[in-house]
């Protein structure tokens, strides 16, 4: 038993020697069911190609594609973090590029990027909530509702109030529409498989 079409659709594709998610990697022609399928095996099979970062340590030898993820893995030999917070007065480091931009913010704030405005957030979220007050507001006429631009107040209309539900056809031109384009998708690939459209 299977929870959603798209699980056995999925499934289906086991079975119908179908294999969309071809491997990246030159030269090779290796092809999967699905895109983590593909992804684990690039990972396996590839995982060297294109790391130009060794790491020199005494019988480690591990290879990276980048040279901050070899600084941020040599704390792993040394317990030396390599990120150093260069806010005078701050000593805190960081095993990572991004544990130490994050970090930066404490001091630098998220400043509001609209003109004149002074707001500056202590967090990511305090900036993103502020973010919100800026937003036109356009209300709908009949439920006061708003919405951030005219296509989604229009949209909302015809739907909600006029009842009008959005139609996708079949492609393959089968007479079957559906309002939604993931049960479009389900249908061709159970009904249609193998067909062009």
């Amino acid at each position: 038993n299977f929870c959603t079409r798209y699980q056995l659709t999925r499934h289906q594709l086991n079975h119908s020697g179908d294999r969309p998610h071809k491997c990246q990697a030159d030269g090779c022609g290796e092809a999967f069911v699905s895109h983590s399928s593909m992804k684990n095996h690039m990972d396996k099979s590839h995982h060297n190609e294109g790391k130009a970062y060794k790491c020199n340590h005494q019988g480690c030898g591990k290879d990276f594609s980048k040279r901050h993820q070899l600084k941020a893995h040599v704390y792993e030999h040394t317990k030396v973090l390599p990120f150093h917070c260069t806010i005078t007065g701050c000593t805190r480091e960081f095993p990572s590029r991004g544990a130490l931009l994050h970090h930066k913010k404490v001091h630098q704030g998220y400043p509001c990027e609209e003109d004149g405005c002074p707001f500056q957030g202590k967090t990511w979220s305090a900036y993103q909530t502020h973010k919100k007050e800026h937003r036109v507001k356009l209300p709908c006429d009949k439920c006061k509702k708003q919405f951030n631009n005219d296509r989604f107040l229009h949209l909302h209309k015809l739907h909600v109030h006029l009842g009008v539900k959005k139609q996708l056809a079949c492609p393959h031109k089968c007479g079957k529409s559906f309002t939604r384009q993931f049960h479009m998708e389900s249908h061709v690939l159970l009904e249609h498989k193998g067909m062009q459209a």
